[in-house]
């Protein structure tokens, strides 16, 4: 059975840092296509920030870019997401994913992915 679960969410005030963990399991991941994504209250799951399986290629979110870093272990079968500079708009439930796709161009459509994690809560206070 796959399982994704996401770690290291947590409070933190304006400006500070967390980073993310989403450990797999039931399977390999290493050559899947991986992404975060993020839901906030009120507002429809968005794109965060993706790798690709091969070559390790990385897109972003515009409003991410410069201040997340996405990136992999595939002897550990797990994907990060180091976020920075974080401000209160990124209070949201993040959630990893792996996608369809063994590709080495990075994945950004929430339909392209097929196993979800259960989510983490990130709160980011002014």
């Amino acid at each position: 059975q796959v399982q994704l679960v996401e770690s290291g969410g947590g409070l933190v005030q304006a400006g500070g840092s967390l980073r993310l963990s989403c450990a797999g399991s039931g399977r390999t991941f290493s050559l899947y296509a991986m992404g975060w994504f993020r839901q906030a209250p009120g507002k429809e799951r968005e794109f965060v920030a993706a790798i690709s399986g091969s070559a390790g290629r990385t897109a972003y979110a515009d409003s991410v870019k410069g201040r997340f870093t996405v990136s992999r272990d595939g002897a550990k079968n797990t994907v990060y997401l180091q976020m920075n500079s974080l401000k209160p708009e990124d209070t949201a439930v993040y959630y990893c994913a792996v996608s369809r796709f063994l590709t080495s161009t990075p994945v950004i459509r929430p339909d392209d992915y097929v196993y979800w994690g259960q989510g983490t809560q990130v709160t980011v206070s002014s």
